[in-house]
């Protein structure tokens, strides 16, 4: 056990125990240009612009190779700087240390600035630098940029683009996972046009779809369109579910109605008000719909009881002889194909094929389990018995229990009491596989020639190693479009632990960033760790002068139904620690916008990264008692 520190004597300070810590801060000292030497190729491939935060990092990651904490306490104890918040200038904080070490124990000290990459300012002006450089000026108002995902309809809709460059948005983010060309390029038009009407400098981020593995095409469910009028506590009836009639391929909206059907347009016209309409729904059970109006050729009824209308249903009118007897209904539902899992159950991922429910199978005991394709199949002979599988972003897990290049048969282990719907185009995770998998798909190769020509910034989906980002580089390079800023998505548990290496490589490009895409990231890492694992790369990406993207669900809630709890307003707070925040489409995005902007402004007089900044109170200010 560590001798207890005495801090002074009759005479001063201890000189014996500020010589232990100067010693040891020197060994620290001396590992770290050691630590620098050593990675001096990897050093070497960054640009002048980087090679400050280059060097930063490697002795960053020489400071963090050890357990320094008793050193940490010792000197805390001294009323010294115990290292804990020198991200920017690990080398530079560690020298103030030992000059003011040398000073308590009477010893001559030579300053060493001349080793020293960065200092306490100039490591944080740097890291301002490096963020302007990628996302342009901070607002005036607010240090930390806000990005927003925008939705695919924005395509044909300029004036939300507007609105969101209005409200606040800094950089627009276009999922190249979704969508075309034609969508992707009447995005960025309208944020060029919308930034240009503001007086705004708004980028356009690209991310490549990269080798995401997700689930294939579901058999579709059948087409049901549910009638369900309101209940009070009792089950009684308070309202009718309201029905819209139109003439099939108008296309025309029925005011006040909660759901719309098209109808033979000659039926259609025989209708008054108080027909009475009668159908069998798809149990067999008969139901009435009461017209209540009839204008602009469409019409408005009412149903007094559940009901379930299918492709089969057919509408008559009760008690008249008309010409057209009954009409057939459309506009129902598209149906979408869903797989209930159970824990308990078996997932067969294959490898082609239509994902089915559980079925019989030839011999009557024989049962199909479900299954479930996988867009990248690769994948199937590279996993193995033993190892985990998460579909949807968590919400359902898995062991295999068997595996082949064929199938892997999935035991279902976590999902929620009642079972879990899994759906088509959800991401499948394997945590604990040594996937094999290229960073950049042809796919990206081929979208790279529209992010060439219209971004700012293009992001490296799954960037798992250094090769990754020199390949990317290279595409660029061969595209003329070396000047694009990359942006390093870390979304699986090998790009985390890979980290180091792949800032190194980003540093080669003008201009670099890092997302912390907390949703994958969460699922390869365990949800557990992500408050640890997020905060390691927020200190190895200040180390390298490198800004910083909070991502993945902030404020997601309020941006979906309008509204925020209150764990994610604390989380909106702690984005503040980065050098922009992401927030994801909804129909409430331009609050979600508003309410980021304020929550960042709040926040930046009390924090910056790890730094609280104690500026003066106001809520708790006393006056003198009567």
């Amino acid at each position: 056990m560590e001798p207890p520190l005495r801090e002074s004597t009759a005479h001063g300070w201890d000189a014996q125990a500020c010589g232990a810590l100067i010693d040891e801060l020197l060994a620290l000292r001396g590992a770290m240009l050691a630590h620098e030497r050593s990675l001096s190729a990897w050093i070497a491939e960054a640009r002048p612009a980087h090679a400050a935060g280059a060097r930063n990092l490697a002795h960053y990651l020489a400071m963090r190779a050890g357990d320094v904490r008793g050193l940490q306490d010792s000197l805390a104890r001294l009323g010294l700087s115990s290292l804990g918040r020198s991200e920017s200038h690990v080398l530079a904080n560690l020298d103030k240390v030992l000059g003011l070490l040398h000073v308590l124990a009477g010893r001559p000290w030579q300053a060493a600035s001349r080793e020293e990459p960065a200092g306490f300012g100039s490591g944080r002006d740097r890291l301002a630098r490096r963020a302007e450089a990628l996302f342009g000026p901070a607002p005036a108002q607010r240090g930390v940029r806000i990005m927003v995902t925008l939705p695919g309809s924005a395509a044909h809709d300029p004036a939300l683009v507007g609105a969101l460059v209005h409200a606040g948005m800094d950089v627009a983010r276009i999922n190249c996972a979704h969508d075309d060309e034609a969508a992707w390029t009447a995005l960025a038009s309208h944020v060029r046009r919308a930034a240009a009407a503001s007086g705004r400098n708004v980028k356009v981020l690209m991310d490549l779809a990269g080798p995401k593995i997700r689930t294939g095409a579901i058999a579709a469910g059948p087409s049901v369109l549910r009638l369900k009028p309101r209940r009070d506590a009792y089950g009684r009836i308070v309202s009718p579910a309201l029905v819209g009639l139109r003439a099939a391929g108008g296309g025309a909206g029925v005011p006040g109605a909660d759901a719309v059907l098209d109808v033979d347009p000659g039926w259609l016209r025989q209708l008054r008000a108080g027909d009475r309409i009668e159908f069998a729904d798809a149990r067999g059970a008969l139901r009435r719909l009461t017209v209540l109006d009839e204008r602009g050729g469409t019409v408005l009824a009412e149903c007094g009881h559940g009901a379930y209308l299918t492709p089969a249903t057919r509408l008559r009118v009760h008690g008249r002889d008309a010409p057209i007897a009954d009409t057939a209904v459309g506009g129902l539902p598209e149906p979408v194909g869903a797989l209930r899992l159970e824990r308990g159950e078996t997932l067969r991922i294959t490898a082609q094929g239509i994902g089915r429910p559980a079925s019989h199978g030839g011999h009557e005991r024989r049962v199909v389990p479900t299954s479930v394709a996988c867009t990248l199949p690769a994948v199937l002979a590279q996993v193995r018995k033993g190892e985990r599988v998460w579909f949807d972003d968590g919400r359902i897990g898995g062991v295999i229990r068997r595996a082949s290049a064929r199938g892997v048969d999935v035991e279902i282990t976590d999902v929620p009491d009642g079972g879990q719907d899994l759906l088509a185009d959800k991401g499948i995770n394997f945590p604990d596989s040594a996937l094999d998998l290229p960073a950049l798909t042809g796919k990206d190769r081929r979208d790279l020639d529209v992010v060439a020509r219209h971004a700012d910034i293009v992001g490296l989906s799954f960037a798992q190693s250094a090769d990754d980002v020199r390949a990317l580089r290279a595409e660029l390079a061969a595209r003329g479009a070396e000047s694009l800023g990359l942006m390093l998505k870390i979304e699986t548990r090998r790009g985390f632990e890979h980290l180091p290496e792949l800032l190194f490589a980003a540093m080669g490009a003008p201009a670099a960033g890092v997302m912390i895409a907390r949703g994958d990231l969460a699922v390869e890492c365990g949800f557990e760790r992500l408050a640890e694992v997020q905060e390691e790369i927020l200190w190895a990406c200040e180390a390298a002068h490198m800004p910083v993207v909070w991502a993945t669900q902030v404020l997601e809630t309020l941006a979906k139904k309008g509204r925020p709890s209150r764990a994610e307003i604390t989380d909106a707070a702690m984005g503040e620690r980065a050098e922009c925040v992401m927030l994801n489409k909804g129909p409430h995005i331009l609050a979600a916008i508003r309410t980021l902007d304020d929550v960042l402004r709040r926040m930046q007089g009390h924090q910056a990264k790890k730094r609280p900044l104690m500026r003066a109170l106001q809520s708790w200010r006393l006056g003198a008692r009567g």
